[in-house]
């Protein structure tokens, strides 16, 4: 904790003297134009990886980058991003190498996370032909690291806050994108969300309007 306690001094030291108003300013409020949600694993610092600075991003982060409908840490993020600060892009973040998407693909035993993981296995069960066409071990985990973040878009489309949001006049952009740690870049996977749209008879939910009596 000392280390963490003194690179935090050596931090704002460096802040003040590049603007003696910094914190200051920062202290007024936040408007991020972007949502990011993304895996918890410590080799992907969300703010490094995109180049953004305090105030520019909000985040959510779990292992192997969810979007579970029971989930109210990351429902409330998401109502309160999208609701409140009015963000412009959502993106969902993977990245190859990950644990939590490598233990979902093994039939071991974590414990509690098994739970978790299910998640990820119901996508393998959505694309098993695709992923057991693969034979190398590393580009099946590549591809359904993919698919995981394919999927996690269409779950942020099932929900009512994005089905809402996009009745409005300036919807945010939903994106998913794949971080490689071997090379340090982000990928695009261009999720078409409009895809999703042949499900609208099955997830599409209308807001019920009530209307005040005035007595």
């Amino acid at each position: 904790m000392k280390r963490i306690l003194e690179n935090n001094r050596k931090w704002v030291a460096g802040k003040l003297k590049e603007d003696p108003d910094y914190f200051n300013k920062l202290s007024l409020g936040q408007e991020p134009r972007y949502l990011f949600i993304g895996c918890s694993d410590s080799r992907v610092p969300s703010t490094a990886i995109t180049g953004t600075g305090p105030g520019e991003m909000f985040v959510h982060r779990n292992i192997a980058n969810l979007v579970v409908h029971t989930d109210m840490n990351l429902l409330s993020v998401l109502q309160y991003a999208v609701e409140v600060l009015k963000v412009k892009v959502i993106m969902v973040v993977g990245h190859y190498g990950c644990g939590g998407v490598a233990a979902a693909a093994s039939n071991k035993q974590f414990g509690l996370i098994d739970n978790w993981l299910r998640n990820i296995k119901d996508v393998m069960r959505l694309h098993e032909r695709e992923i057991m066409s693969i034979y190398d071990e590393e580009t099946r985990l590549r591809r359904l690291v993919e698919l995981n973040v394919i999927e996690q878009v269409h779950n942020l489309s099932k929900t009512s806050i994005i089905q809402n949001a996009m009745l409005t006049d300036n919807p945010p952009k939903l994106y998913g994108l794949v971080y490689d740690l071997k090379e340090g870049l982000l990928r695009d996977l261009k999720v078409d969300v409009n895809t999703f749209k042949r499900y609208e008879h099955i997830y599409s939910t209308t807001q019920e309007v009530t209307e005040e009596v005035v007595a």
